[in-house]
């Protein structure tokens, strides 16, 4: 039995060490290294005070700032301790419910608004902490802030058009608009 279990007991710990220590310590130090504004959390500074994460959604809801995507973390909108998604199926009545609610608030927010409605502007992400959205959300919002602010809906496309990123290396993923960062650019105007 003590042949046995001696060699069982050292490759345990040899074993723990090695993927529970050693490993950690080489990814969490290479990641620091080789992208360390990520691994810091991507914090955005205005005049050397955070407010916010270009990883992280913000929940802006006022209508002279760019709306984000819903969040289904909670207890409150966009928690980070609380990533992931509702699970809810396209059936289910919660899921429709809070979907009608943010169209309800949208056009609300913008009577007069004719364009359709993007689905990011209503449903959350499998995280429920995007920071972007897509180009026809921004677009959809344009003239909202715009009239808001008391801007031109065309220097509000314009500023969406600047902080439009393409594709990763213009192949991965969609064009996106980090809200945060379009929002911030909108406060710098006044």
């Amino acid at each position: 039995m003590k042949t046995l279990l001696r060699p069982a007991l050292s490759l345990l710990i040899v074993l723990s060490l090695i993927t529970g220590l050693l490993y950690p310590m080489v990814v969490a130090g290479l990641g620091s290294w080789l992208f360390a504004r990520q691994a810091a959390g991507s914090i955005v500074f205005r005049d050397g005070v955070a407010v916010g994460s270009n990883l992280i959604g913000q929940n802006f809801t006022d209508a002279g700032h760019f709306w984000g995507r819903m969040s289904a973390t909670s207890p409150q909108p966009n928690n980070a301790l609380a990533s992931g998604g509702s699970n809810l199926g396209p059936e289910n009545p919660a899921l429709i419910d809070a979907v009608k609610s943010r169209i309800d608030a949208l056009r609300q927010a913008d009577p007069g608004n004719g364009l359709p409605i993007p689905v990011d502007l209503v449903t959350a992400s499998a995280s429920g902490l995007d920071p972007d959205i897509s180009p026809a959300a921004a677009r959809y919002q344009v003239a909202r802030v715009a009239r808001s602010r008391g801007l031109s809906p065309e220097r509000v496309q314009k500023l969406v058009d600047e902080h439009t990123t393409g594709r990763q290396w213009g192949v991965l993923g969609e064009p996106r608009v980090n809200v945060l960062q379009l929002n911030l650019a909108l406060d710098s105007l006044h």
